[in-house]
């Protein structure tokens, strides 16, 4: 019977270096390929536009429409648009050097994080990367290069988090005031049992058509990526 069970030679690893090497480098790879969706989240422009198309969402007050997963691929392809030099530059720059064998998976990590730093410092606040460079007792960075990943995505994301929410603070003006208007209409009439959310939700559909909505909240988007 155990016969039949297939072989494993735990001893592989130690007969060769070479072999332990591209082990350690897989695991590497693995290991960045599950954090793929967090790199994607908190290095990219997608937390600002997610966080923007629901509060359009949330203003509008149509509960579930549109659904979570329109919200979510549409975020992902404007993410993907507004990335795609960058993504671009690292394909050129480390990625197909580093399949062709023509430079090694350290200086391809470095080649790859170059684009995305300079991205994320374009957008990050000083006070916000100063934050995390104090609290870890960094001096004050020359260039982009001496500022480590640690300390830059979490500046970056929590600078992002700040501009989606002035965003959707302005987003949320027009509709606070249909729905003060409706609520004092309402009011006036005595028809305070009357929801005043029932009566609003039309006009706030109506004014976010007429005025071409979505068109101008993309287009905001992409404007404050520039």
């Amino acid at each position: 019977m155990t016969d039949m069970l297939p072989g494993i030679d735990l001893d592989m690893l130690n007969d060769e270096p070479a072999n332990v090497a591209t082990t350690i480098q897989l695991l590497v790879l693995l290991t960045i390929l599950t954090l793929a969706p967090s790199f994607l989240i908190l290095m990219t422009s997608f937390t600002r536009i997610v966080i923007v198309l629901s509060f359009v969402r949330t203003g509008l007050a149509t509960q579930q429409m549109p659904p979570n997963q329109v919200l979510i691929g549409l975020a992902l392809f404007l993410t993907f648009f507004i990335m795609a030099p960058i993504f671009g530059e690292i394909n050129d720059e480390a990625l197909t050097p580093y399949f062709n064998n023509e430079i090694t998976q350290e200086e391809a990590f470095e080649r790859a994080a170059l684009p995305i730093k300079e991205f994320m410092a374009k957008h990050t606040r000083e006070k916000d990367l100063a934050l995390f460079m104090g609290y870890a007792g960094m001096d004050r960075p020359e260039t982009i290069d001496d500022v480590p990943l640690t300390a830059l995505v979490p500046a970056f994301a929590i600078s992002e988090l700040k501009t989606a929410f002035q965003i959707g603070f302005l987003i949320f003006i027009p509709f606070l005031v249909i729905d003060m208007i409706v609520a004092s209409v309402l009011m006036s009439m005595g028809m305070m049992m009357l929801p005043p959310v029932m009566i609003a939700l039309p006009f706030k559909i109506l004014l976010f058509v007429m005025v071409d909505g979505w068109y101008l909240i993309v287009r905001s988007l992409l404007l404050s990526f520039q």
